[in-house]
């Protein structure tokens, strides 16, 4: 199942619902009592029946003809987990462009951990605010990103894909200047809007191996990244069991697993993106996440 957060025209309130192949938004609650008034978070941490039940429910479903989508998760229970220099050729490129602050290693011997805050995320189809970054560096990351279900601190990597909810698309967006000025990514990476996130989450049944989903970023229609999941140096067993060593993981906690090759500062110049810009992201099986520079 792909499913969204949506809201009707007219009203605030949020629900939960499934993304038809054709892009139509079907409303469970209307054939699944249990998901009135159900948000994404709770049902990430829901028992399997009831999911079980909504795949039966999405065949009979009907279309909500006035669903506008936000993000699958519009408020996360923790900032989103973020993975820096996780593919091999992101690292060497990261490492080569003057924006690594003086990292010592270009492959990093354990994961790189940082964090961007909810109120940095925004909608398939919304807009990167430029002026958030008054700097001019303002650049492009098309990651995979894991949806926590089941939590638990100290969980094991032979364990850890039970506890996999399901996948969705994060653009971490970058202001490259401010990301080195200050060392620590947070102020260069966790500003509003530098999260869209979307457009559905694909449920971890229809995944049973992550790392054969392929992530491919355009930019004004020009290719910039393509490359599977395969290629991760620290592949999502380890992430979720470094990360849930001391941390305890709830469900509806993201983690974006980092960025391959192809962003804008791996060009010679580097590449940024401007006012007009339009960044799509594409992941096997999800969809396409894109949204426009403003």
């Amino acid at each position: 199942m792909r499913l969204v957060t949506y809201t009707r025209a007219g009203t605030l309130r949020q629900a939960v619902g499934a993304l038809a192949e054709d892009g139509a938004v079907l409303d469970l609650a209307a054939v699944e009592p249990a998901m009135a008034g159900q948000s994404m978070v709770a049902l990430a941490g829901a028992e399997p029946a009831l999911l079980a039940r909504l795949r039966d429910a999405v065949a009979k479903a009907p279309p909500v003809p006035d669903a506008r989508l936000c993000a699958p998760i519009p408020r996360t229970p923790k900032n989103i987990f973020c993975v820096g220099k996780n593919y091999h050729e992101h690292a060497k490129e990261f490492a080569g462009s003057g924006f690594d602050g003086g990292a010592k290693d270009v492959v990093p011997p354990f994961p790189v951990v940082f964090s961007k805050p909810h109120t940095s995320i925004i909608a398939n189809g919304e807009t990167i605010l430029a002026e958030m970054d008054p700097t001019g560096g303002l650049d492009y990351e098309g990651e995979l990103a894991v949806v926590i279900g089941r939590g638990g601190r100290g969980i094991r990597k032979a364990e850890a894909l039970d506890h996999v909810f399901g996948y969705t698309i994060v653009n971490d967006v970058t202001a490259r200047h401010l990301q080195k000025r200050h060392s620590q990514w947070i102020l260069g990476k966790g500003l509003d809007t530098f999260c869209p996130m979307g457009p559905a989450i694909l449920t971890a049944d229809e995944v049973p191996d992550p790392a054969k989903l392929v992530l491919t970023t355009w930019v004004n229609g020009e290719q910039r990244q393509k490359a599977p999941v395969a290629d991760l140096i620290f592949d999502i067993p380890t992430l979720i069991e470094a990360i849930s060593a001391a941390i305890t993981l709830e469900p509806g906690d993201v983690i974006a697993t980092g960025t391959p090759a192809g962003v804008g500062i791996g060009f010679n110049p580097p590449v940024f993106l401007k006012k007009g810009d339009v960044v799509r992201i594409e992941i096997t099986g999800i969809g396409v996440l894109e949204n426009p520079v403003g």
